[in-house]
């Protein structure tokens, strides 16, 4: 494509031009926007695998005596399970997926720092996925998504496959916090000071110096297990000199900061739901997003309290305890925040809105569970049971995945054009949201009880309670065949939403729906924070991005 002489704002001076034939447009893209949707489309069709594998380890558990696997492809699936709703689900799509689509055009910029390299990040993502799955071809890994040594140093190949997947998500999830730590420094719209960014700008700006530090920790990790195990260098093996501590300690510096990898671009999208829908300004703005930078530094400080079973000295199990429930605070800060912007607003009740409020019940829900388990004598206790289960699960269902559907069902205008069938909408939150409840509750019953965990085969007086919880995951299961069903319908079906359908005040909403490739036609000067709804527009410079109106909100959606 032929590009003229750079214009000063003008479209010229797109950092790339717009490619031509559907390879180049949609495949091997540099465009963020549609990088941000093959994360998005990747990770779900990654998230349906998963969720199988979770409804087989439901089905297994529905008999106190097994007998639908073996135990040892029990391990298998479950170790699949977990690695792939981590790796190549959640972390993929809210940080590649809704991080690439939504945070240029927030920031007015025209693409990321480094466009190639964003693609290059995608594409290290699908085959990484295709290998793990591989490994059931030859013996999948089965010491759980953690491969504690001296478990994982045993069995087939198929460790060392995931390995070797984990290691490319990892370098491709590296690769993206690079790519936008220097997008948001060097590439705001002018007025943008960091004061007048958007929230879910400030969560993916806290968010990837944590992925580009922890990973790193979780990838020479990995690269030792995978050469212990393929080549005996002696890193985790006790009897020749190894320390199965080392894996541990190395994994849980990655691993709970990953926790706040999944959560904190979540964190962000709740912060733009929840000030559109209650139309008024989104309390507490600066403390919401300093606490995100306050939870990133805390998040490297308290891994060892997943290792107070391990043997480890009790003068440093104590700093980790009070680390653990002191960086409750800045989520709390949060969470009051948000309730204090629902408080006398005029609340609208779209599918966006219904999940972001179900978010605030139960990701505190998880959230209350780990400050119990922060507690060093309640850990003692609970630690190899059902307990932590239900407890992780809250935080990454519960709040993770609850927080990506309300980002579809908020952003999906934006990326489509197309409004998501709101009637389907609620009945997707309403089943998905009985049977997350209803799947996890009694978990945390059952670690009480003393049921452990990741047992293909258990005493037989947990099994009603196991078999109720197996009915509730089918209806979870349903909602989500729901959500898949409405999200496909709606891309040629749905209502025509217009550029700005839910009349909110951020840089993505003021151009069309679906952006432009170039986003911007001039790039924006931005005047004031975007969250004053009781004030004009807080940008100059857009009067001749729009061709269309903003489209009427259909009936029902509030």
């Amino acid at each position: 494509m032929a590009v003229t002489a750079p214009q000063p704002g003008g479209i010229a001076d797109h950092i790339h031009p717009e490619p031509q034939g559907f390879i180049r447009k949609y495949v091997f893209s540099i465009d963020h926007k549609i990088i941000g949707i093959q994360y998005i489309v990747t990770s779900f069709v990654f998230m349906i695998l998963g969720g199988l594998l979770a409804e087989l380890i439901r089905i297994q558990l529905m008999n106190a005596n097994g007998g639908f696997m073996t135990p040892d492809t029990y391990n298998e699936v479950y170790t699949i399970h977990g690695s792939t709703m981590v790796w190549l689900v959640i972390v993929p799509m809210v940080t590649g997926g809704f991080g690439n689509f939504v945070f240029p055009l927030q920031i007015g910029a025209r693409d990321v720092a480094f466009p190639w390299l964003n693609m290059v990040s995608f594409w290290m993502f699908p085959p990484a996925g295709l290998l793990l799955y591989a490994s059931f071809l030859v013996g999948a890994p089965v010491a759980g998504w953690t491969e504690y040594p001296p478990v994982s140093l045993q069995g087939g190949p198929g460790t060392s496959m995931w390995c070797v997947a984990i290691f490319l998500v990892g370098v491709g999830t590296t690769l993206t916090g690079i790519n936008f730590l220097v997008t948001a420094l060097k590439m705001r719209a002018p007025g943008m000071t960091f004061t007048r960014m958007p929230l879910f700008v400030w969560a993916q700006f806290a968010t990837a110096p944590l992925v580009m530090i922890a990973t790193t920790a979780l990838a020479a990790a990995l690269a030792a297990l995978f050469m212990e195990r393929q080549f005996g260098v002696p890193f985790y093996d006790p009897t020749k000199g190894g320390s199965p501590l080392l894996w541990q300690h190395m994994f849980w510096f990655y691993s709970h900061p990953a926790v706040y990898i999944m959560i904190l671009p979540v964190f962000g999208i709740i912060s733009e739901i929840f000030p559109t829908f209650a139309r008024k300004p989104i309390f507490g703005y600066k403390m919401i997003a300093f606490s995100s930078i306050s939870i990133a530094l805390l998040g490297f400080m308290v891994w060892a309290h997943h290792m107070f079973t391990s043997g480890l000295a009790p003068f440093l199990q104590l700093p980790f305890m009070i680390m653990t429930m002191v960086i409750a605070i800045p989520t709390g800060i949060k969470v009051f925040s948000w309730l204090a912007t629902l408080w006398g607003g005029k609340i609208q009740y779209t599918t966006a809105m219904l999940f972001a409020i179900a978010f605030i019940a139960t990701f505190t829900l998880g959230g209350i569970s780990g400050v119990f388990l922060a507690a060093i004598p309640f850990d003692l206790w609970a630690h190899g049971t059902y307990f932590i289960v239900a407890h992780i699960h809250y935080v990454l269902v519960g709040g993770s995945l609850t927080g990506i559907f309300a980002g579809m069902f908020y952003w999906y205008p934006k990326m489509t054009g197309r409004f998501m069938n709101e009637t389907l909408g609620r009945w997707t939150f309403w089943l998905f949201v009985i049977g997350l409840n209803g799947t996890f509750v009694p978990m945390h019953w059952l670690g009480l009880m003393g049921m452990p965990r990741r047992v293909a085969e258990y005493d037989p007086q947990f099994q009603t309670i196991n078999q109720v919880e197996s009915l509730f995951s089918f209806v979870m299961t349903l909602a989500i065949l729901l959500f898949f069903v409405n999200a496909l319908w709606s891309i040629r079906h749905g209502k025509r939403a217009g550029h700005n359908p839910w009349h909110a005040r951020t840089l993505e909403w003021q151009i069309p729906s679906p952006p432009p490739y170039y986003n911007f036609k001039h790039i924006p000067t931005v005047l004031a924070n975007p969250y004053a709804f009781d004030e004009p527009v807080p940008y100059a410079g857009l009067e001749d991005e729009l061709t269309d109106s903003p489209a009427p909100i259909p009936a029902g959606a509030y």
